[in-house]
């Protein structure tokens, strides 16, 4: 197995790079697609790491699965070309060893590798002894134990350089986005491991062109680490994954277009400010809680009376009513209907199960 220096250095130093811009093809088609693609994206001066699907998981049978192994040789003159490190998808030991042997500078595990620990614990295995940065999509469900675990799987083989890709959740029903991105999950994976890269992957997210610099920008403006973007010469006629793929040209120009900001500043003037405004925050969530302890108690009042006099916990029209009536004055108050819809399930949830255990117990 190959692991030059070179390679590990590269692949290292380029990896712990903040913003970091990955692109390239969803998937490497031909040498002439590949090498094209990465000259392209290469001369935009905007990319800091080349990627290309060698090995495909695809949800059906029959749907083209990726060159294989035969698209390395590609991908190391692309990255002799350009001077650009290079990213692969791994999701066995094979691949592990075949894109080392290649000198791919840094991998990343899939969503539906995470999802599945025996498979995680198979490439973290092939990587013991090797000194390579790994990314780790987010698993393919809603699950941070799942993408927790594989980090630790991967951490206990000795990868010293892990990063996390947001790329979005497979949800039922969901329309807007091929992946709903389920934001709060993300955050609370970065506030688990704050010292961690964590890079955003709008493709995936959005599978759609249309979304890719609204779904951008967002994770920016939540102090994401970099983002990884599909690119690729011909996105209409692309083997894969055609809709949400964008030209090289058409990459820098959304890259150009989003705002670079901070996570903190050094100016007195805003960190007072600041402190100040945060300060008011805490005061009305202490109020918050406070009257959210006292409607607790109330509820718990009723579950007492429903309990003594046979009554069922749940009563439609009445949470009917609370639903219509707290749409109603939130907008009058600014606050979304999604919010307010949240808000009111996660109150509505609680006070069931006080009233539960209230009903539980015999009246004294």
């Amino acid at each position: 197995m190959n692991t030059s220096l070179e390679t590990q250095t590269l692949g290292a130093a380029v990896a712990a790079k903040k913003p970091l811009i990955i692109s390239g093809p969803c998937s490497a088609e031909t040498e002439e697609q590949l090498i094209a693609t990465c000259t392209q994206l290469a001369a935009t001066g905007k990319v800091d790491m080349l990627r290309a699907g060698i090995w495909k998981p695809r949800t059906k049978p029959g749907l083209f699965e990726g060159i294989g192994t035969k698209g390395l040789p590609w991908l190391k003159k692309a990255r002799e070309l350009t001077g650009l490190p290079t990213t692969i998808e791994v999701a066995t030991a094979r691949h592990v060893e075949d894109a080392l042997t290649f000198d791919v500078d840094a991998l990343w595990i899939g969503a539906r590798t995470t999802v599945n620990p025996f498979s995680v614990q198979e490439v973290a295995d092939a990587l013991r002894g090797v000194d390579v940065p790994v990314f780790i999509k987010n698993p393919i469900n809603p699950d941070l134990e799942l993408w927790t675990g594989a980090v630790e799987r991967i951490a206990k083989a000795g990868v010293k350089q892990i990063g996390l890709i947001h790329r979005g959740f497979a949800a039922y029903g969901n329309t807007q986005y091929r992946n709903a991105p389920m934001w709060h999950l993300a955050i609370e994976m970065k506030r688990r491991m704050p010292d961690m890269h964590m890079i955003c992957d709008p493709s995936h997210i959005c599978g759609n062109r249309h979304m890719l610099a609204e779904v951008a920008q967002k994770s920016l403006d939540l102090d994401y680490d970099g983002l990884i973007i599909e690119s690729h010469i011909d996105p209409d006629n692309a083997w894969s994954d055609a809709k949400q793929q964008v030209t090289p040209e058409r990459l820098a120009e959304l890259l150009d277009g989003l705002h670079w900001r901070r996570e903190t500043t050094d100016k007195q003037e805003f960190l007072s400010a600041l402190a100040k405004l945060r300060e008011q925050i805490n005061h009305i969530d202490d109020e918050v809680l406070q009257l959210l302890g006292q409607r607790m108690q109330i509820a718990e009042r009723i579950g007492e009376y429903k309990r003594d006099n046979n009554i069922t916990i749940l009563q439609t029209a009445r949470w009917n009513d609370i639903l219509d009536h707290g749409v109603q004055k939130g907008a009058k108050l600014g606050l979304t209907e999604d919010f307010i819809l949240k808000y009111l399930d996660a109150i509505h949830l609680e006070s069931i199960n006080r009233q539960n255990r209230v009903m539980s117990k015999k009246a004294e």
